[in-house]
């Protein structure tokens, strides 16, 4: 091989190098984040739950509703 096809090779290396890298960080990135979601998802479950479990007169607060004590 001659000089150049040897720098272009070893340049492609070097990309693929850091594609390897980005694709495992992002890999790693949608893990966490699918993670997060389950969490999330359990979350709000559990508060529509609690929100099924209430009695019926208590009904939803805004927190808009209550003004602090120096009003």
């Amino acid at each position: 091989m001659s000089n150049d096809s040897d720098a272009r090779l070893t340049e492609l290396e070097i990309k693929i190098s850091y594609l390897e890298d980005m694709v495992e960080t992002l890999n790693a990135m949608v893990a966490k984040q699918h993670d997060q979601i389950d969490m999330l998802i359990h979350e709000v479950s559990q508060l529509r739950q609690r929100q099924d479990d209430a009695p019926s007169g208590a009904g939803f607060r805004s927190l808009r509703d209550e003004l602090p004590p120096h009003y």
